[in-house]
């Protein structure tokens, strides 16, 4: 327990702190905006960019860990929308979006920092291949369902769905900051020492300026009539994928590190990116917000769960 809380308490600390400041009118609703635009749109773009351009792709790359890990996912995301849609009722738009956040957990901020402290830091090169893939799936997935939904399916050209999720894609500062960072990588292109560094910079102030964008942004929204569909979204995010997670890598028979790594990162909270993806598309905000918020500070409990489980 002390592990996840010299872990996650400070992460949900923050949180808290961007609420308790746009709470006491320290920052108006404009201020959290553009914090959130900040974040959002340049620094964890630049976060995405600098570790991509200097990942080793050759050796991260498993696919057994990465089919464990997105198996898993992808089975929460239909869970989760099917949930949102038969289950609560929910329109479709927003049914994409309930599935997002149980489709995306925290692999950055929650669970690599917490494989390293409880694994050792030679446990984590796993996780950065889990990493590696993350925003893209997940991203790519979820706009293209949502796009799909959004332009009412079938009944649109063949073509129409495919050049919408490209012009969202292309729109998409986490996605670009993705796709250039590949490019550097496999292209071999050298970076001035001086970029990397201004680079890195900006990067390092998206960590704490998302979760505490996310707090301020949580005072806009009461989850009065939605507990039932916020609980559904952390029992899938904390204890389904996890579970599915350590059952298909054990299955296919991976190796105890990378199967630590799956079910670790599989384990933890909806991620910040959660309710990036609502506020997208304007759907689902304020439960992913709480959903979001609701896992981070149950992870103290679960987390525990699947640490002993996994030692």
């Amino acid at each position: 327990m002390s592990l996840l809380l010299s872990v996650i308490l400070p992460v949900f600390l923050v949180i808290g702190a961007g609420y308790a400041s746009a709470r006491a009118g320290l920052l108006e609703a404009a201020h959290i905006d553009g914090l959130m635009r900040f974040a959002q749109g340049i620094a964890l773009p630049c976060l995405l960019f600098g570790g991509l351009a200097r990942m080793d792709l050759g050796t991260a790359f498993d696919p057994a860990l990465i089919g464990t890990f997105y198996s898993a996912a992808g089975a929460c995301f239909v869970i989760g929308m099917a949930g949102a849609r038969r289950i609560f009722g929910r329109p479709p738009e927003d049914a994409v979006a309930i599935g997002f956040a149980t489709f995306f957990s925290n692999s950055l901020l929650l669970g690599l920092p917490i494989t390293e402290r409880a694994f050792g830091p030679d446990a984590i090169a796993p996780n950065l291949a889990i990493i590696a893939f993350h925003s893209p799936f997940c991203y790519l997935v979820g706009i293209t369902v949502m796009e799909f939904v959004r332009s009412g399916g079938a009944g649109h050209s063949v073509l129409t769905v495919p050049r919408q999720v490209a012009g969202a894609m292309a729109r998409n500062p986490l996605v670009l900051g993705i796709l250039l960072g590949l490019a550097v990588n496999v292209t071999g292109l050298p970076l001035p020492a001086t970029l990397r560094e201004a680079v890195d910079f900006i990067a390092r102030a998206g960590i704490p300026a998302a979760p505490f964008g996310l707090g301020g942004v949580l005072t806009r929204y009461r989850p009065e009539g939605d507990g039932p569909t916020i609980l559904f979204i952390v029992a899938l995010s904390l204890l389904l994928q996890p579970a599915l997670a350590y059952g298909l890598g054990t299955w296919v028979g991976l190796d105890l590190g990378p199967l630590r790594s799956a079910v670790v990162t599989a384990a933890m909270a909806p991620g910040v990116n959660a309710y990036l993806f609502a506020a997208m598309y304007g759907r689902g905000m304020r439960v992913a917000a709480s959903a979001v918020l609701l896992g981070t500070a149950l992870s103290l409990l679960t987390g525990t769960f699947w640490l002993w489980l996994l030692r």
